[in-house]
């Protein structure tokens, strides 16, 4: 009887491990799928995030396109691209979405113009080459450069997809007077140009520094974690931040007047699409203007915005302005880039694209998409 007692305790013992065994496989196979039910249906709400922030897209696309073929030649602040933040309701989640004028912001990669880093023993004079003259009156007669329906000229080329050794120089001179107009602490005229060499360096295609303020490999071979010099275009504002001499404060202070044109140099700036509550930028591009000049300037434009390159230039406003005849060849009255954050969200899921269109013949195009927040 002992013995058979003894054999039954075993047996218990064996069947309760069996069972708890039993449950805890049950318990975790329970628990592997519901967490694979849960993150397949996160991958679905991601999804439908993200399809929702494509609609969007074809959405604003439809709608540039729409001014675009209303007025071809201007582009201002008073069309419906230019609305603002817009949100639309949809079940489970929402759309958000707002369209910038990338013409509107100081394009970094204007500062590496090949022919700039080709010449940089040799300095242009301030004077306009003949056929830059002749551009410019052809872009006054037209009321801008670009964004026509016609093939795009020799000119518009150029604008797009590249600069002049000049819109180089001009580039450099107004991020220079942007980082000084910012007035972060410890920024001065000497560190200001110390950022601009740095990011011109950067830009360029050569192992040559362009003055004591610059940097290249060697100087970013030597530091703690080394890397080397991009020598080509920034895809992403944020690069600054591995680049000499540019500090966080700076970056931060800087963001919200500088943007980056998928590889292209252009610079040309839309007077009409300026942010009139922020003279800095303008100021900037008129040689550090005084903020009175700048905000007269963005208050005189009508509401439809300047339908000539000449109304602008006939300002009164920028007659006390110095070189304004040099410095009035960055601007023009219409836009080819333009920057569209879409942020969606769906049963707890979140999405952010950035969709950068180009105005090409007769249509837009993304030239280029990123996701999630900058």
């Amino acid at each position: 009887m002992i013995r058979l007692s003894k054999q039954q305790g075993v047996a218990l013992v064996i069947v309760l491990l069996v069972i708890a065994m039993t449950t805890i496989i049950a318990t975790q196979m329970s628990g592997t799928l519901m967490f694979q039910q849960q993150r397949t249906e996160n991958l679905e709400s991601n999804q439908q995030a993200y399809w929702y922030a494509m609609g969007a897209e074809a959405f604003a696309k439809s709608v540039l396109y729409a001014d675009f073929q209303e007025n071809k030649k201007v582009t201002h602040l008073g069309q419906r691209w230019a609305l603002g933040e817009t949100r639309f309701p949809v079940d489970l989640g929402e759309i958000s979405g707002e369209i910038f004028d990338l013409q509107a912001c100081l394009n970094l990669n204007a500062l590496g113009n090949e022919e700039t880093a080709n010449n940089n023993s040799s300095v242009e004079s301030p004077g306009a080459k003949p056929e830059d003259e002749a551009r410019e009156g052809a872009d006054e007669s037209a009321g801008g450069s670009g964004g026509g329906a016609s093939e795009p000229s020799d000119a518009d080329s150029d604008r797009r997809t590249g600069g002049s050794k000049k819109n180089s120089e001009l580039a450099k001179g107004a991020l220079k007077e942007l980082i000084i107009s910012l007035e972060v602490d410890g920024i001065g005229n000497f560190e200001a140009e110390s950022m601009v060499d740095a990011l011109v360096d950067w830009l360029d295609e050569d192992n040559s520094i362009v003055s004591a303020g610059g940097a290249e490999d060697d100087d970013y071979a030597s530091k703690e974690y080394p890397y080397l010099a991009a020598n080509s275009k920034l895809a992403s504002v944020n690069e600054l931040r591995i680049i000499e001499h540019f500090t966080p404060q700076v970056i931060i202070a800087l963001k919200p007047y500088v943007c980056v044109l998928p590889n292209s140099d252009m610079h040309k700036i839309n007077i009409n699409t300026l942010d009139p509550e922020d003279t800095k930028l303008l100021q900037a591009l008129l040689g550090g203007a005084d903020e009175g000049t700048a905000q007269d300037i963005l208050s005189a434009r009508p509401e439809e915005g300047f339908e000539t390159i000449g109304a602008f230039s006939s300002l009164p406003e920028l007659a006390n302005v110095k070189n304004i005849n040099q410095l009035k060849q960055q601007f023009v009255i219409d836009s080819d880039y333009f920057k569209l954050t879409t942020k969606t969200s769906f049963n707890g899921s979140y999405f952010t694209l950035n969709s950068t269109f180009m105005v090409t013949k007769d249509e837009l195009v993304v030239v280029n998409r990123s996701i999630g927040a900058h």
